[in-house]
């Protein structure tokens, strides 16, 4: 474990971070759209439900 820190001589953290935000962000992304096709928590057809349009 002490020698951990040598993963960033081998990966470039700018890189790193970069690619981890897109994935978190894809994540995000996909995980919204999966809730959206669910009757139950698809909270634009409740929304619109709720207020008769």
């Amino acid at each position: 474990m002490a020698k951990f820190y040598k993963i960033w001589l081998v990966f470039d953290p700018r890189r790193v971070f970069v690619a981890q935000g897109v994935f978190l962000f894809l994540l995000a992304a996909m995980i919204h759209l999966v809730l959206l096709s669910t009757e139950y928590f698809n909270w634009f057809e409740s929304a619109a439900a709720a207020a008769g349009v």
